[in-house]
């Protein structure tokens, strides 16, 4: 071995925190997933339906706290992509506006909010399952 050669950089990957960020947004994802389904139900006459349908939007807020947490882990601790922290703040976000307006029964603005979500936690999930999110950030 030739000690005058530089030893190659070590590249710090996210790896347990990248892990726990798909387990988190994978929940996440499927409560959000949850939601039209039991808001369908609810109209097509089952009127149990829309209790679970409360209690898994109010659980989603609660899951939406621990997405922040994890975001924060996997973009400090794990050197993961920084834009990973405002998505999941935003996300919170928006699940609190949806549990708003839902008791105050604005669907004009319920459903609307409810299709984004459900986009962007399965757009979020997607890309949290996919090679690019195993890769770290890169200097600039």
């Amino acid at each position: 071995m030739d000690t005058l050669t530089p030893a190659a950089p070590v590249v710090r990957r996210p790896r347990i925190s990248l892990w726990t960020l798909r387990a988190v947004i994978t929940v996440h994802v499927l409560a959000a997933v949850a939601q039209p389904v039991l808001a369908g139900l609810f109209l097509t006459g089952d009127v149990d339906a829309i209790g679970v349908h409360g209690l898994i939007g109010s659980l989603l807020t609660l899951v939406g706290m621990a997405v922040i947490g994890v975001a924060l882990a996997y973009v400090l601790g794990g050197r993961g992509r920084l834009w990973v922290l405002p998505v999941a703040v935003l996300l919170f976000l928006a699940d609190g506006f949806q549990i708003a307006a839902g008791y105050e029964r604005q669907l004009e603005l319920h459903i609307p909010l409810g299709v984004t979500i459900v986009v962007v936690s399965v757009l979020l999930a997607a890309w949290a399952w996919s090679p690019s999110a195993a890769r770290p950030r890169t200097r600039r």
